[in-house]
């Protein structure tokens, strides 16, 4: 804690937004620039690697934005002291990882319930447990079904720098304009590289994000001036509790449709699509590029949503490339979340290859092989119908 308050005391310049600034800086940085951008108030927080310089560049800058941290005992102190920040009309978020993310669920359950717009960053370490604290796509599914409840969340997967600025600030706006938990998972190599990325102010670019305003404390006296607010996360009996989650589920259904990215190319006469999410979706991207560039028909597709997955966009491309490889360091966390999203309607003759590195970063190199390797039938992928299991 006296390190953190040391950087803090050593700042005394606001950041200036004005206009467009091309920047050469961290991955934890840019969250950090994200946040302020958003007019974010308050980060509470507690260390664990990769996050850390979240919270160092945090005490560093936001000072000077009037802009407050507080480090706490446990990642279960940080996620409720983020939530009552919240309800007390400050824009608050948090940051953490591996094991932070697994104790962060059960605040992240509460804002589910309650409807209390939580930002949390997420940069994914290798796990189980303590693990390796580099670099991992593991934590997919703990981010998207994790907590006590039915994982009514959003989270995105920036794969960039870049994307990392722009969906952090988007994040702040789909937390506090729907009212549900939403997540930013990065990965350790993103959080400690360096890249370049352009910082903006949102209010330029006519992004408005919605005001944080108090659950708590309200001005009038309840039942008589304004309308009692009623903030419950416990009920007696399990008709109670049916009865207050089914319009919390019929938001989120109705939200699914307007929240669902992906990023999606050269499908014309594609006749395999290569599929990642992240960093590893870059990998992807450049894989491809180079393929098609020596004449082999390949597509690419990358869920910017893990949650909740753009599962039309997919199906529609598998009724035309009827071959997918999902490349991810992980054993198969997205591609569980694409047999749980399309599996169940699938016609048959889809043929899913499987790469999976947990742990391990993926090269572009890597997928061209694995692509080539399809192709020239060195490899047998599984078949995936309504009947594949989803484990």
């Amino acid at each position: 804690m006296s390190n953190i308050r040391s950087h803090t005391a050593s700042t005394t310049r606001p950041v200036d937004f004005a206009g467009e600034r091309r920047a050469f800086m961290y991955g934890n940085e840019v969250v950090v620039r994200a946040a302020l951008a958003a007019k974010a108030g308050f980060l509470f927080g507690y260390p664990i690697t990769p996050q850390n310089e979240i919270m160092h560049y945090w005490s560093r800058q936001a000072p000077a934005q009037g802009g407050k941290f507080l480090q706490t005992e446990d990642e279960l102190s940080a996620g409720f002291a983020t939530l009552g920040g919240i309800m007390a009309g400050v824009r608050s978020f948090s940051a953490t990882a591996g094991p932070g993310t697994v104790l962060f669920q059960e605040p992240l359950s509460m804002a589910e319930m309650m409807r209390i717009p939580i930002v949390l960053i997420v940069q994914q370490r290798g796990g189980p447990s303590t693990a390796t604290v580099i670099y991992s796509q593991q934590e997919v599914f703990l981010a998207v079904f994790g907590g006590n409840g039915e994982g009514l969340r959003v989270v995105y997967s920036p794969g960039s720098h870049q994307e990392m600025y722009d969906y952090t600030i988007k994040a702040f706006d789909t937390a506090w304009r729907y009212r549900f938990p939403t997540l930013v998972l990065g990965d350790g190599y993103q959080a400690q590289m360096k890249e370049p990325v352009v910082l903006y102010d949102p209010l330029e670019r006519g992004i408005e994000i919605q005001p944080a305003v108090p659950f708590v404390g309200c001005d009038g006296i309840p039942g008589v001036e304004r309308e009692p607010a009623h903030w419950r996360n416990a009920f007696s009996v399990e008709e109670e509790l049916y009865e207050a989650l089914q319009p919390v589920i019929h938001d989120f259904q109705q939200a699914a449709s307007l929240l669902a990215e992906k990023e999606a190319s050269d499908l014309e006469g594609a006749e395999i699509i290569v599929t990642g999410h992240g960093i590893v979706g870059r990998s992807v991207r450049e894989a491809v590029r180079d393929l098609r560039a020596d004449g082999v028909p390949v597509g690419y597709f990358r869920p910017l949503t893990l949650r909740p997955f753009p599962a039309e966009d997919l199906k529609k491309i598998l009724d035309a490339c009827p071959r997918l490889l999902v490349v991810e360091s992980a054993q198969g966390q997205l591609a569980k979340l694409i047999r749980i999203a399309i599996g169940g309607e699938l016609k048959r003759g889809i043929e899913m290859y499987p790469y999976f590195r947990p742990g391990l970063g993926i090269t572009a190199e890597e997928i061209v092989r694995e692509v080539r390797a399809i192709l020239n039938g060195e490899r047998r992928g599984e078949a995936l119908s309504a009947e594949s299991p989803l484990l």
